[in-house]
């Protein structure tokens, strides 16, 4: 068990690099499904929104995945998604629907717990949070 322990890190940045890298690319593909949750006050259209968010979200995606970049994709994911949590919030706040869904008052809490469970991952992987048992 311990043998396998040791590529905890390996699996947790390949599968959250995975999915940035998915997300970011959708970004791309189908910007329309994320244009409704950008906040109004920013400048310029939505869609410049999307696709500019989607940069990041695919080099942090790849940045994850790849060990020696993974402790400053890491921090950069973290702040990703801090700053990106805004347009949660406006979905959230505005009661905005994706698809026809609008998400009930736990969705969006569990939502939000996804977020933070993602963020406290990128912050391990950045090494910001001590590995167990390490001093």
């Amino acid at each position: 068990m311990k043998h396998l322990w040791r590529y905890h890190k390996d699996a947790l940045a390949i599968g959250l690099g995975l999915f940035f890298i998915n997300v970011g690319i959708l970004h791309f593909t189908d910007a329309e499904w994320f244009t409704p949750i950008v906040p109004d006050i920013l400048p310029f259209s939505a869609e410049f929104w999307v696709i500019i968010s989607g940069i990041p979200e695919v080099l942090c995606g790849v940045g994850l995945i790849i060990p020696r970049t993974r402790i400053i994709a890491g921090k950069a994911t973290v702040a990703l998604l801090i700053v990106l949590y805004w347009a949660n919030l406006n979905m959230w706040f505005n009661n905005i629907s994706l698809d026809g869904i609008t998400l009930s008052f736990w969705g969006h809490i569990l939502r939000g717990l996804a977020q933070l469970g993602m963020i406290a991952i990128a912050a391990y992987l950045a090494e910001w949070i001590p590995e167990y048992g390490s001093k």
